[in-house]
């Protein structure tokens, strides 16, 4: 590595050193996730709610971790079944048996933003969503009907959000309970949590779930406003309180939580995988080697014995040369005819001659010559091609296949 490269990557360095320290050191932004969970202390989650409506000590509770239809199947006694969620959305056999069980003189207690389709149908209803006329502030108010119950000053949201309310269609038969309203809009006040008789006993919906959550409760004397929703709430029966339609997680499964959820372990967990990246990128670039190209070896068997013959006719040395041209020619037969050429009799010419398509006459000729030239100790150049011309014309008036 230049010097040029050492001194780019040191700054490369330090600047990353530096943006990561002022990410770790920089405040954790808000977090307004819904969660509505009873232990969550965010600003949508329900921890001062719960906590303060356990402490009141008159009331009788019991968490459920299960779905409904579960819990309904097991002979649910009487009671009010409480939901807090950003959504709650029932399945059609789940609803039948949660409304059987409230016409059997329970109460359900249902406050969402979004609330299962198939309820609304049945109490005759349909969420709309609030929209400001003369300005485009969205925090909105609530407060009750009830006169024992409302107040002179509304109870202001301090954050925007969407505001919803309840539309009645024509046949439906429920009570207001309470109102919604946009800052300065109090004309146009929408209810927000209604009342409706189911069997023998009753159905309450509330769509602003963002009352329980603890920013709201913590604002001014917005609490209130949760204790007068609870006092419609009969206190004789036990309330059931679900764990199991919650937008947020009531534990957590990750490996990685408690060594993410501290800062410091966090940062150092992220130099570790920064620093192991950068060792492989640098490390590795440095001992790698560029892998050579073997080229695969060129069959040069005809370049070789083209160089031996030309050695030996050079030399003159023609006998050694009758000798491999007949020992060539044997191999030839026996590779491509599958003939022995151990014992040459009459066995072997009969055999030659059905294979090569050659006559027995020529088979014998060509031996002949073969046995005379290789006896002759004064062979030479001569006959040395008078052999191969005799070979060589055997070879093509044969077909080139063996016969069977």
């Amino acid at each position: 590595m230049g010097k040029t490269s050492k001194l780019f990557f040191g700054f490369f360095l330090l600047l990353v050193i530096f943006l990561t320290y002022l990410e770790a050191t920089e405040p954790e932004p808000v977090n307004w996730t819904p969660s509505y969970i009873s232990n969550d202390k965010i600003p949508l989650g329900s921890f001062v709610f719960y906590e303060s409506w356990k402490n009141t000590g008159n009331w009788e509770f019991e968490e459920i971790g299960i779905p409904p239809f579960e819990k309904l199947s097991d002979s649910l006694g009487n009671g009010t079944y409480f939901f807090l969620n950003n959504a709650v959305n029932f399945d059609p056999d789940e609803l039948d048996r949660l409304l059987a069980w409230v016409a059997k003189g329970n109460e359900l207690f249902v406050s969402a933003r979004g609330i299962s389709p198939a309820l609304l149908d049945t109490l005759q209803l349909e969420t709309k969503v609030f929209i400001p006329k003369n300005d485009l502030s969205s925090k909105p108010q609530v407060n009750f009907i009830n006169s024992g119950l409302k107040t002179k000053t509304d109870f202001q949201f301090k954050n925007e959000f969407s505001s919803l309310y309840f539309h009645q269609k024509d046949s439906a038969e429920i009570e207001v309970l309470g109102e919604i309203n946009i800052q300065g809009d109090d004309k146009n006040s929408r209810p927000n949590f209604i009342r409706s008789n189911f069997g023998e006993g009753k159905i309450y919906l509330h769509n602003t779930p963002e009352a329980y959550g603890n920013y709201f409760l913590l604002t001014d004397q917005n609490f209130e406003y949760a204790e007068n929703i609870l006092a419609y709430i009969n206190k004789e029966n036990p309330v059931f309180l679900d764990n199991y339609y919650k937008a947020g997680k009531t534990f957590y499964s990750s490996p990685l939580y408690i060594l993410l959820s501290d800062n410091r372990l966090k940062w150092a967990y992220y130099f570790l995988l920064a620093g192991s990246i950068l060792f492989i990128i640098f490390e590795g670039k440095r001992k790698q080697r560029a892998i050579p190209v073997v080229k695969t070896l060129k069959n040069q068997s005809y370049e070789y014995a083209k160089t031996v013959g030309d050695l030996y006719l050079e030399e003159k040395e023609y006998a050694e040369l009758i000798t491999q041209k007949i020992n060539l020619f044997l191999e030839y037969i026996r590779i491509h005819y599958k003939i022995s050429t151990k014992t040459i009799d009459e066995e072997f010419h009969n055999l030659l001659a059905a294979k090569t398509g050659n006559s027995l006459a020529s088979g014998k000729e060509l031996f002949a010559k073969m046995e005379k030239i290789s006896n002759n100790t004064n062979a030479g150049k001569s006959e040395f091609h008078e052999l191969s011309e005799a070979i060589n014309n055997f070879k093509s008036h044969s077909d080139g296949k063996p016969r069977k």
